[in-house]
């Protein structure tokens, strides 16, 4: 069994809690938060929730923590930090900032003796992959990523942190003629804002300035400022009602040629549509926590990310059965 621990309990921390409950060879023993933990209730029987100041005494505990923060604040200092400890896996999603996390996970890992893996979720994650398989096999062509039309946590966690934010969910929209178009064949040229807009609800704090917010929303970088962005100021209620759903996905579209003289078209594309993008997240994390936990076995040290593991590590099938049932 490979002992998980988690920290952070949002919806990603009860994701991957659910998806723990749902892996024969894996068990949950700690739930680690930054909260008092006689408020935090969690689902699994017997698991102890634990003060973050106290997790230094679980070292050897856990096999793999799952680091369940945001991208924006929370995962930059954690991965890093907790890579010291113990074997971490992270679902950050700041493109941009993924060589500089890589950089920083990388030199903690390997100075405790321990891996560590990063940008593990769909996107960067499943998605990450498949551009990498289609991009190897088609080298004369283009690729196009499509998001949504869903809920981004991360977009929705760095709206929240903006003050006078009380509550907040950014919906990524995609272009149906931007897919369309991207379908074709053609490999037209798209840019980032031709291809999604994003949608934003927020209910404010009292008294907070909703002039400040919008631009603040609109102008952040690496979330907002490339795109066309509506933000839309809603009561609680409305919130509670309408923006309570997790649902998500996209699409990975590459089309190129092959042929002495390319006069053959393909087109591959991978699709995903999740009724909740925290708990599809949470269960693309537990597989690369049991490839992390095999890789470790075999003295991997440093950080890894979804390009360095093989097929059978995710797989709790045996060599044997996945050639007789999957090849």
């Amino acid at each position: 069994m490979t002992r998980i621990g988690i920290i952070g309990y949002g919806n990603l921390g009860r994701g991957v809690e659910a998806a723990v409950k749902n892996t024969p060879d894996m068990e949950l023993v700690a739930v680690f938060t930054r909260r008092d933990p006689a408020s935090v209730k969690i689902r699994t029987a017997g698991v102890p929730v634990v003060a973050e100041a106290d997790m230094e005494a679980w070292k050897d505990k856990v096999d793999v923590l799952v680091i369940c923060g945001g991208s924006a604040t929370d995962l930059p200092v954690q991965t890093p930090k907790y890579a010291k400890l113990f074997n971490v896996i992270d679902s950050f999603d700041t493109h941009a900032k993924i060589p500089e996390h890589f950089a920083n996970v990388d030199a903690a890992a390997k100075a405790a003796g321990k891996i560590a893996m990063i940008s593990v979720g769909w996107d960067p994650g499943m998605f990450s992959l498949n551009r990498v398989y289609a991009q190897s096999i088609l080298l004369d062509g283009k690729d196009y990523t499509f998001w949504g039309k869903g809920v981004s946590q991360g977009h929705s966690d760095a709206v929240r942190r903006i003050k006078g934010v009380k509550n907040a969910k950014q919906y990524t929209c995609p272009v149906e003629s931007a897919i369309e178009a991207a379908r074709s064949g053609k490999n037209p040229e798209l840019t980032t804002r031709q291809k999604h807009t994003r949608l934003c609800y927020v209910v404010l704090e009292d008294g907070a300035d909703a002039a400040y917010v919008e631009n603040a929303i609109k102008t952040m970088p690496n979330y907002f400022d490339e795109y066309d962005t509506t933000v839309n100021f809603i009561s609680e209620e409305e919130f509670n009602k309408n923006h309570a759903g997790l649902a998500h996905g996209g699409f990975v579209i590459r089309s190129g040629k092959t042929g002495f003289d390319k006069e053959n078209t393909h087109v591959i594309e991978y699709s995903l549509k999740l009724d909740s993008n925290p708990e599809f997240t949470a269960s693309v994390l537990i597989a690369y926590a049991r490839a992390a936990a095999r890789m470790k076995a075999e003295g991997v040290t440093g950080c890894k990310t979804v390009f360095d593991v093989a097929p059978s590590y995710l797989s709790p099938l045996s060599a044997e059965e996945l050639r007789a049932h999957c090849l």
